[in-house]
């Protein structure tokens, strides 16, 4: 596995294509395998990468709080869309060789990212060919009090899928003394998400939810 160097096109390329269609680089909450992932991107990216982008964004957001993501972290080729055959063939060990690095190892780099290019470029095409009416929406999420987790409430709010809903950056907003709110971003496909999806779907997290409001509704 693993999305190449991420410090040159060819790795943000591919790294754009997998957070295509995901918040997280594992599961459905913030973890180590982003601060991993974060810390091997060191910079924001170009505009153009635009899911690369919101990505990086929300993990920034969190600050030191990175540190203190769940999970194990494990060396950055750890993560990604794609399996990496090994150099080994029939069990044999090439005796011929000791560079660990060949040039083997770099066509199959540069073939997955190839790959990677590809399927994101089919993707472009295929919603090239029939506009997708989209709208940004800005969800407020009240929680009950100043003792609410809100990092568990943002992962519950996060956890939420569907079809044409893609979750982007939030922040945390002070209401009054020590009480704040989570104000978290979506885009949505309008045919298939909606606004009363939403608030029904983070209202059943009652445990932490006390009220949602839609904050701002945007056209795409």
């Amino acid at each position: 596995m693993g999305f190449g160097n991420l410090k040159r096109s060819e790795g943000l390329e591919c790294l754009n294509t997998f957070l295509l269609t995901k918040s997280y680089i594992e599961g459905f909450q913030p973890s180590k395998a982003d601060a991993v992932v974060f810390d091997a991107v060191a910079d924001a990216p170009d505009a153009k990468y635009l899911n690369v982008l919101r990505w990086y964004n929300h993990i920034n957001s969190f600050g030191d709080e990175r540190k203190r993501f769940p999970g194990e972290a494990k060396d950055v080729n750890s993560y990604g869309p794609l399996e990496v055959p090994t150099s080994a063939t029939n069990g044999e060990k090439d005796e011929d060789s000791d560079d660990l690095f060949a040039s083997d190892d770099d066509e199959e780099v540069e073939k997955r990212h190839a790959e990677c290019i590809a399927i994101y470029n089919a993707k472009k095409a295929a919603k090239a060919d029939k506009p997708i009416a989209k709208s940004m929406i800005i969800l407020d999420v009240k929680p009950w009090d100043d003792e609410t987790d809100m990092f568990a409430l943002e992962a519950a709010v996060r956890s939420i899928q569907a079809d044409g809903l893609l979750w982007g950056t939030s922040k945390l907003v002070p209401l009054v003394q020590n009480l704040k709110k989570l104000q978290i971003t979506c885009v949505v496909e309008d045919d298939k998400v909606g606004t009363d999806f939403l608030e029904e779907e983070i209202s059943k997290f009652e445990d932490y939810v006390q009220s949602v409001d839609i904050a701002a509704f945007n056209k795409l």
